[in-house]
């Protein structure tokens, strides 16, 4: 499982001019899900979501986490993620997982989310998204399980 971390200010995720998911200060992440992916490695990748030290301290260094901030977390499912960009000049996406893989574990992803954190938030799986951020730093990171 892969999650593109972005440590933002703020974020949201509109479907068809709604807005669907949104965050103020806290992380936005785009999830892929692969094939051998399980239950497992979503919760190791929402363990290092959670604590993560991507926020800055009183020193101004990378010591703190999403749960010492208290921030808002908003995923969002991105298959394109998984995609194998190797070779070639159009992506393959073999090593994203099926669709309803993608979502069993995404929804996972999520349910935990909210069971562990205090600000969840989210896109719509297999909608086409528009994503609007303001990405802080800029602070990115590609965590994978």
């Amino acid at each position: 499982m892969k999650g593109l971390l972005q440590r933002v200010r703020g974020a949201r995720v509109e479907v068809a001019g709604e807005i669907v998911g949104a965050v103020d200060q806290g992380l936005l992440v785009l999830v892929a899900v692969e094939p051998d992916d399980t239950r497992t490695s979503a919760d190791k990748l929402l363990h290092k979501l959670l604590n993560y030290r991507v926020f800055s301290d009183a020193e101004g260094k990378m010591n703190l986490s999403l749960a010492d901030v208290g921030g808002g977390l908003l995923l969002v499912s991105q298959f394109t993620l998984a995609a194998d960009t190797r070779s070639g000049l159009r992506p393959s996406f073999s090593t994203a997982a099926p669709p309803a893989l993608g979502e069993e574990l995404f929804d996972y992803l999520l349910s935990k989310a909210k069971q562990m954190h205090g600000t969840v938030a989210s896109g719509r799986f297999g909608a086409d998204m528009q994503v609007h951020l303001v990405n802080d730093g800029p602070v990115t990171f590609l965590l994978q399980t």
